[in-house]
């Protein structure tokens, strides 16, 4: 195995290589490739198959082919009234079947040489036209008289690509690169050999050379799934890389000192005498571990999952308390306004009686009351401070920070939460940092996006809860769903109706959801329908949110603000619209709002037709279960880490070639392996770190 040390032409600039000026190489960066050794890493996203002429009888939609065909007749048509848009048709056969080749965009040369009788090589996506097959836009040449045009010897590559970068580019960039390095590929292998024999791997070099170039008689579906074994290789580095990473990070952290929090817990006992509950068993236990972290002189990283309702504010508050009692301050960060100022309000409800000040942090304060809280910040009157991510902005500072507490961490960068955790950092060492999420973590996610921190799971719902059913309707049954609302509202119940919108606008969003309430206070004028949308004034919002858990509101219609942290344990039915426009974390998030009381509770789902498979399987999934874990695990399917995660917020898991769903079979040979290569081969640890991740791996040191 050769040592992580590279050559100068693997390091060498793409500005070497044949056909790449600084304008391109300017533009190659976008997509991460400034190296040699990047273009190598920059790998197929799928393939098409070049190597043989198929029939036209035998295409199947969804399909691209290479056909060999003639134009039986041609014509210029105009999609539109007025003449304003011109398509070129060419009904072409090969003795076999039929097809139309359809060109939007043609000049008149083409026009010209596209007439009845000409001979094409097309390549193209083969779909289902509306009385034949069609290829939209085919790639084709001419062929003339007898001569043969020669087809591809591999399965053709498509990778990943940006505005001025084409498909033809980094084909011939990879060509040059694959043959130029031929000789050093073998140098680039970082795993030892009693890795490769113990897991029947094949060699770096072989794998590229597959992935890059598969030769024609490979098994396209087994490349197109991912699962032939050079990928497979790829990808467990890949994910290796990924976990060494987050290894890296815990081990860093572990470098830094913490404030060992030393209190004789009254201030808890007497917060937990004061409630109108017992904790439940899962409660008492994650506290007792949370305790056990706050003690210790080395910085806490702990991820708390729960599912809606179990009570993951309550350990939160105390183990404010124990920064608290100790002499310290705490600071608790929501994503939005709205699940901020339910944390302040809470914290007011459960802290004030115990003699603590309250501060309140948000972009949306006024100068005045800025500097007021900013003050009481800086002085320490304030032990404990809840905001949004103003919370981390330069003029904030805090007198003694000891303990941050996130929620719904997913919604925030990585970098946002180490700039906050960064704050707190003083000679006496770094904040600890508890970390709550609200969507259940499947294991392949949490190893792979979250293998910094430590794990704990509240798994228990506090006794008495009942299970929310689940119904599915068409928005044809508005008036059954109303009459349903009213019935509620005439027994006492409360209700909830959610407005969502495909525009990503929320100034629609808003006017959609003051227009429903209108329209149901029209209907249902006996009752009174409050109205929380993201732009109301924070008091607005306030104010209405308190009227509705006092019951002085009978129907909330609001946006998906209240997707977390309302609690309203008399509200027992609500209503989704436009349900299958959301993911199935958001929906399980929404429907959490009720069920929190005794009584029987249901979630209408109402969808516009039609609806596409996804949308039906996303609305069947919520239908069946109300386990969150699952919800999650069948959400990744779908959706992937990216979307459940918020890759763009999160800047995780842009794997390049791995799965987490599809490779999960792979986790726990990554772990040994992490493991062995730590203890036996660190200096291949941080060359495999800086080929998959870059400089990414940086994101946790403090500076």
């Amino acid at each position: 195995m050769a040592k992580p040390s590279e050559k100068p032409a693997l390091s060498q600039s793409i500005t070497t290589l044949k056909g790449v000026g600084p304008r391109v190489g300017e533009k190659l960066k976008n997509l991460k490739i400034e190296t040699l050794q990047d273009v190598l890493f920059h790998l197929p996203l799928r393939y098409e198959d070049r190597t043989r002429v198929q029939p036209v009888g035998g295409l199947q939609p969804g399909h691209s082919a290479v056909i060999d065909v003639e134009i039986n007749h041609a014509e210029i048509v105009f999609t539109r009234k007025g003449r304003s848009r011109r398509m070129l048709l060419c009904h072409v056969s090969d003795g076999t079947g039929h097809l139309l080749l359809r060109f939007f965009y043609f000049n008149k040369t083409q026009q010209q040489q596209l007439t009845a009788g000409t001979r094409l090589r097309c390549f193209g996506d083969v779909r289902l036209g509306a009385s034949s097959l069609e290829i939209t836009h085919p790639e084709y040449s001419l062929i003339h008289n007898q001569q043969t045009t020669s087809l591809e010897n591999n399965l053709t590559p498509v990778y990943p690509a940006c505005d001025g970068v084409s498909q033809f580019l980094l084909r011939r960039l990879s060509d040059q690169v694959l043959a130029l390095l031929d000789n050093q590929l073998a140098e680039l292998e970082l795993l030892p050999d009693m890795v490769l024999k113990k897991f029947a791997l094949p060699s770096l070099k072989q794998s590229l050379k597959t992935v890059h170039r598969p030769a024609a008689d490979i098994d396209l579906n087994l490349m197109d799934q991912g699962l032939h074994p050079a990928q497979q290789r790829l990808a467990m580095e890949e994910l290796l890389a990924q976990h060494l990473s987050l290894q890296d990070l815990r081990k860093n952290n572990r470098r830094h000192q913490a404030i060992a929090l030393q209190s004789d817990n009254q201030l808890q006992n007497q917060f937990i005498k004061s409630l109108p509950f017992k904790l439940t068993g899962a409660q008492q236990k994650v506290q007792q571990i949370i305790l056990a972290d706050l003690k210790k002189n080395q910085p806490m990283m702990r991820l708390i999952q729960g599912d809606v309702g179990s009570g993951k504010t309550i350990v939160a508050i105390l183990a404010c308390l124990k920064a608290i009692e100790a002499g310290y301050q705490a600071a608790i960060m929501a994503p939005t306004e709205i699940l901020a100022e339910q944390h302040f309000n809470f914290a007011c409800q459960c802290l004030q009686p115990l003699g603590l000040k309250i501060a309140w942090l948000s972009g949306k304060l006024k100068s005045k009351q800025r500097r007021e809280m900013l003050q009481l910040i800086a002085s320490g009157e304030a032990s404990l401070v809840v905001g949004t991510h103003a919370l981390f902005q330069d003029e904030v500072v805090f007198h003694r920070l000891a303990l941050i507490v996130i929620d719904e961490q997913h919604r925030f960068g990585v970098h946002q939460r180490l700039a906050l955790r960064n704050k707190g950092a003083d000679k006496t060492g770094v904040p600890h940092q508890l970390i709550m999420t609200a969507t259940p973590i499947p294991r392949s996610l949490a190893m792979t996006a979250y293998g910094d921190l430590e794990h704990s799971i509240i798994d228990e719902l506090p006794p008495g809860r009942t299970p929310v059913k689940t119904i599915v309707l068409s928005e044809d049954r508005r008036g059954d769903v109303i009459e349903r609302v009213q019935q509620a509202c005439r027994e006492n119940k409360q209700v909830y109706w959610v407005c969502t919108l495909v525009e990503e606008s929320e100034a629609l969003q808003c006017q959609a959801a003051e227009d429903t309430q209108k329209l149901l206070q029209q209907a249902l004028s006996e009752f009174t329908i409050g109205l929380v949308h993201g732009r109301m004034k924070p008091a607005e919002k306030q104010q209405v949110m308190g009227d509705f858990k006092q019951g002085k509101i009978q129907l909330l219609v609001a946006t998906t603000v209240i997707e977390v942290g309302v609690d309203v344990p008399n509200a027992s039915l609500m209503i989704i619209e436009n349900a299958e426009r959301l993911g199935l974390s958001q929906l399980h998030q929404l429907r959490g709002r009720v069920g929190r009381g005794s009584q029987a509770s249901h979630c209408v789902l109402m969808y516009k037709k039609p609806l596409s498979q996804q949308a039906k399987a996303r609305l069947a999934i919520m239908r069946e279960t109300n386990d969150g874990f699952e919800i999650s695990r069948r959400d990744l399917q779908i959706r992937g880490p990216g979307e459940v995660l918020g890759t763009k917020q999160t800047g995780l898991l842009q794997l390049r070639i791995a799965d987490i769903v599809r490779d999960e079979h792979l986790l726990d040979e990554v772990k040994q392996l992490g493991e062995v290569l730590q203890q036996q081969y660190p200096r291949q640890v941080k060359a495999l770190i800086r080929r998959w991740l870059g400089d990414a791996q940086q994101y946790g040191h403090i500076g």
